[in-house]
């Protein structure tokens, strides 16, 4: 309940400009609680009085719980170009789809933008039952506050029972303050989902540096919110005939509830290769490969195979590589068609980060190398010395 302080508010009218539904108003100079309040705490957050406060029961009761359904689903979408929705949200749909079902329940998406309504059939190809969309010229890049009370105020009404996100930069930003406004747990960085028998999300994540993996439940509050590493679910195969439906949310916004505002973006270097995390084919380099010029190699045999060179944290700390080629727990998650770890362990941190690969090729002189567990294919031996009759027989196979 969205509480007020009359003696505290002095009229200034913030609150009202600030609610995303316009579901407060100042009347005789006191402000007044409308009946489409969805307990956003946009107005909390603005009141320079601190007249404005949302008490939320740290337990919920059994009743309240059962009033609280669903799977929903944050569409992320990039906008520098034309507006697509990131790949992390078509696999955030696949599992979604398989949580709902389990449940089942509905599959929703919450899509936000300023003209980006063309995605809510890709949207539904790939699961979702529902899409809510909300339209604003605020909205048409990132901002922190703009997403985060649209973003609480449509799970406050429909009352999700799980609310999933990309651990993207943006969802890492994000999904800690709708968090906090809702006052309930974040599971971060998951790298499973599941449903158990009491229908609660168990999350499963790497803890204490990756050496074990927890199981997390939020048993007692509503929603259940976590973040999904990219890549550590696949892409389903949309379905262009099904069909779902979609909701427009109205959405007010004004500029004075909205304290960041992007001026201009640069980009301060371009990619001379595809980013690992979109390559198809990943040769990785660990710290077998003994010394920073022997990376040479590991790229020689990736241009043979027009795939990306990575590596493992232990090449990143030594300065040989920049952190955007490490694959791992602290690094990118992926799942190319086929990777190739060289001279690489597989420490549980790394194997994090690549066990949803397609096809796993180790070469490692240890034949007791934990990589060799989750290995499709294994070569005990230096990969210094295999690296080139390998570069060699593709060469002659490329001749002929």
């Amino acid at each position: 309940m969205l509480q007020i302080d009359l003696e505290a508010c002095n009229g200034c009218k913030l609150c009202e400009k600030t609610c995303p539904f316009a579901a407060i108003i100042v009347e005789n100079k006191k402000a007044k609680v409308l009946e489409n309040c969805t307990l956003c705490g946009a107005c909390v957050n603005i009141c320079s009085q601190y007249a404005l406060n949302i008490e939320r029961p740290a337990i919920l009761s059994d009743e309240e719980l059962a009033k609280y359904s669903g799977v929903c689903i944050f569409a992320e979408c990039e906008t520098q170009n034309e507006p697509q929705v990131k790949p992390v949200v078509l696999q955030l749909l696949e599992k979604g789809r398989m949580l709902a079902d389990k449940l089942k329940e509905n599959l929703s998406v919450i899509l936000l933008g300023a003209k980006n309504s063309q995605l809510t059939q890709t949207l539904i190809s790939h699961g979702a039952d529902k899409v809510y969309l909300c339209q604003h010229s605020l909205l048409e890049k990132y901002s922190t506050d703009g997403f985060t009370n649209v973003i609480t105020g449509v799970i406050m009404q429909e009352k999700f029972s799980i609310v999933l996100f990309g651990a993207t930069p943006t969802g890492r930003d994000l999904t800690p303050r709708i968090a906090a406004r809702l006052k309930v747990g974040l599971t971060a960085d998951c790298t499973g989902l599941d449903i158990n028998e009491d229908r609660q999300l168990v999350q499963t994540r790497p803890a204490f540096g990756g050496n074990i993996m927890a199981s997390i439940l939020s048993p007692f509050t509503r929603p259940q919110l976590a973040t999904v590493r990219p890549n550590v679910f696949p892409q389903g195969i949309p379905n262009p005939e099904r069909k779902g439906t979609i909701k427009e949310i109205p959405v007010k916004l004004n500029p004075k509830g909205i304290r960041t505002k992007i001026i201009e973006t640069i980009i301060t270097q371009k990619e001379e290769t595809i980013p690992i995390e979109e390559a198809d084919i990943l040769i990785s380099a660990g710290r077998g490969i003994q010394t920073k010029e022997n990376l040479e190699l590991i790229k020689e045999l990736a241009e043979e195979l027009n795939g990306t060179m990575s590596c493992s944290r232990s090449i990143v700390d030594l300065g040989w590589l920049p952190h955007s080629f490490q694959v791992g727990q602290s690094g990118k998650t992926v799942s190319p068609k086929l990777y190739i770890a060289l001279g690489i362990s597989g420490a549980i941190q790394h194997l994090v980060g690549m066990s949803s690969s397609d096809a796993i090729i180790a070469i490692n002189k240890d034949p007791d190398a934990p990589i060799f567990k989750i290995a499709d294919f294994g070569i005990v031996g230096d990969a210094l010395e295999i690296i080139p009759i390998l570069i060699k027989r593709l060469r002659e196979s490329k001749k002929n």
